[in-house]
């Protein structure tokens, strides 16, 4: 038992490619970079140098994990728009301490499930804003502009270059075609149908319908492929 539970804190096998760690490495340096400058520029780089820790996580999400559903436009730009609401609202009533911060950075997740715009770089952010510094804390209401400005730059440079890269970005909705029927009666598993299920879990599940579809029938060619091979290799018995 006790073995058992110290497996669980051992990391899982990775996937991935080296050559995708270093495309996904490049985007997050150039597209935190980008943000943080155009940020600058508007608003001074002491505000913009506030927002650089939300803004770096959320490079890490768009363009390392960029077919997840905390990756998407409106995850992003939802998420950050409802953190500094919820964080300015916050510092009207209760003021700028920690008690407020971490009020806000709760209140804020209610607000991004409710608005299905959940995205965990921005529950950092809704601690930056009540806890601010001089130069973001006088903007007052007005560093919703920052903020949003970073946002819509990190997008921006997480489209063009996961684009540009053979990442298709963001995740497109596709309406799924009626599955193969595997067997008379069978009806197979749609995209609905893994939504569905989705929704029965009830937990956060960073992973979007289409995706698990491409999935299953990956895993299902894979299955019908060893099931050849083996006959193949077995013969006749």
């Amino acid at each position: 038992m006790q073995t058992r539970w110290i497996s669980r804190l051992l990391p899982a096998s990775t996937h991935t490619r080296p050559t995708e760690w270093s495309r996904a490495a490049i985007g997050v340096s150039m597209g935190t970079l980008m943000s943080v400058w155009v940020c600058s520029l508007f608003f001074g780089l002491p505000v913009a140098m506030h927002l650089i820790g939300p803004l770096g996580a959320s490079a890490i999400l768009l363009f390392a994990v960029s077919s997840g559903a905390l990756a998407q436009p409106w995850s992003i730009l939802g998420g950050y728009f409802c953190a500094t609401l919820v964080s300015l609202v916050v510092v009207h009533f209760l003021g700028r301490d920690l008690n407020s911060a971490c009020l806000a950075a709760g209140v804020s997740l209610i607000a991004m499930c409710l608005l299905r715009c959940l995205h965990p770089p921005a529950g950092a952010l809704s601690l930056l804003i009540v806890l601010a510094d001089p130069a973001s804390a006088s903007l007052g209401w007005a560093v919703l502009e920052p903020v949003m400005l970073a946002a819509a730059c990190m997008l921006v440079a997480a489209m063009a270059y996961n684009n540009l890269t053979r990442v298709r970005y963001p995740k497109k909705s596709e309406t799924a075609a009626p599955a193969a029927q595997a067997a008379a009666g069978d009806p197979g598993i749609t995209a609905q149908d893994l939504q569905k299920a989705l929704e029965q879990m009830e937990a956060f599940i960073d992973v979007t319908p289409e995706d698990l579809e491409a999935l299953i029938k990956a895993s299902e060619q894979n299955a019908r492929r060893r099931s050849v091979t083996e006959v193949f290799t077995q013969g006749p018995s």
